[in-house]
């Protein structure tokens, strides 16, 4: 199915019970705030944070940040989250530890009720699907593809690891993230994540690459739990000038060589035929869909 997929290169965690961050997160640049209900939450803070919702989204996306809202599994917490945090401010929902295509079917149905209830546009609200156990994981072709409103997927790189008995490192989470990766692109969704961890920020250098590395391997966007994070992943995940210079030379070159009757060319001794054309073209798109994002994003901050 051909899904509309926001430009979530950055999504900025945001305790929604901890003031201070709420109401700096929109001066922090991310194309999207993660409202945090799960994780960061304390158990017995949990039911007043779901009431914090609203507001803090209010918050959060004035300067055009789209908001999104990780909630909490088992299903009758997750039903209280959806309660508190279907919204037009609210652009999409982190499905926590999803097991299989009728767990997001149903939290689609639920979603889709309280849509109608509030007079929104059904469809309005976008999920990703986070994939935290080793049952799952079997399932990850499937996940995706249950419900029109997945527009993103990742792992769970810690609580995934746990399950799987492993230790939450760079090589050993390798394969699954490669696996996840595939499974979103057949699916048509955004693969989200690192390859490497999100949890060290102590050498930004290091950082650095590490998110180049990741973009190499398909991520689009990743989740950031530090805000000196969000330059850095926002400058990665977006194709650099040197890119899209190369990618307009293929695109033209190739428009040449149709005209004269060759369905190949030469660029540098190096032989393009149309996968390098259309890898092209996807750049270019990826390249034009950011800066209408961050065009958006200078308009709301302007108008703040």
């Amino acid at each position: 199915m051909t899904r509309e997929l926001p430009v979530w290169r950055s999504l900025l965690y945001v305790p929604v019970n901890v003031d201070k961050f709420v109401d700096k997160a929109h001066t922090r640049g991310a194309d999207a705030i993660q409202l945090d209900l799960e994780d960061s939450v304390p158990p017995a803070q949990k039911e007043h944070a779901r009431t914090l919702v609203e507001k803090a989204a209010a918050k959060v996306r004035r300067s055009g940040a789209d908001v999104v809202v990780r909630i909490n599994q088992p299903l009758a917490i997750a039903v209280r989250d959806l309660e508190h945090s279907i919204m037009p401010d609210v652009d999409g929902i982190a499905c926590t530890k999803i097991d299989s295509a009728s767990h997001v079917r149903l939290l689609d149905e639920l979603v889709t009720e309280l849509e109608e209830k509030r007079g929104m546009m059904v469809g309005h609200t976008k999920f990703i699907t986070m994939i935290e156990t080793a049952d799952a994981y079997t399932r990850i072709n499937e996940i995706p593809r249950a419900s029109p409103r997945v527009v993103a997927m990742n792992i769970g790189g810690e609580d995934f690891a746990l399950d799987c008995g492993m230790q939450p490192d760079d090589d050993v989470l390798l394969h699954p993230k490669q696996r996840m990766i595939i499974a979103a692109r057949a699916a048509g969704v955004m693969p989200l994540g690192f390859i490497g961890t999100v949890a060290d920020f102590s050498d930004w250098d290091r950082f650095r690459q590490m998110v180049r590395r990741s973009r190499r391997f398909g991520f689009d966007g990743a989740a950031c739990i530090h805000p000196g994070q969000v330059k850095i992943v926002n400058e990665e995940y977006t194709p650099s000038a040197e890119e899209v210079a190369y990618a307009r030379k293929v695109i033209r070159l190739d428009e040449e060589a149709a005209a004269a009757g060759r369905g190949s060319f030469q660029i540098d001794g190096k032989m393009i035929d149309i996968p390098v054309v259309v890898r092209a073209q996807n750049l270019l798109r990826r390249y034009e869909a950011i800066r209408r994002r961050e065009s958006k994003t200078l308009a709301a901050a302007e108008k703040s």
